[in-house]
């Protein structure tokens, strides 16, 4: 399940998101969107877990929960990746 989580501030990378999600189940991958010209954060990201249980239990507990003092966005994602 891929999970959309915005909010996020310039000092969060991947392994801070692998992290967090980790403490639910097994994180496939976790990417933050960043400006292609500058490398600036764009504020959100994505993670995958293949666990669509461990993902839904992710959203619930993370939504709203505050990450290096952004409160964030987390929500089943519209879009799936491959």
């Amino acid at each position: 399940m891929n999970i959309f989580v915005g909010h996020l501030n310039n000092a969060i990378t991947e392994l801070h998101l692998e992290l967090l999600f980790g403490h639910f189940g097994e994180v496939e991958r976790a990417t933050v969107i960043r400006d292609r010209v500058t490398g600036d954060t764009k504020k959100f990201g994505f993670v995958e877990m293949e666990d669509s249980n461990a993902a839904h239990l992710a959203i619930s507990k993370l939504n709203g929960a505050q990450l290096e003092g952004a409160r964030l966005l987390v929500k089943p994602s519209n879009t799936e990746r491959n």
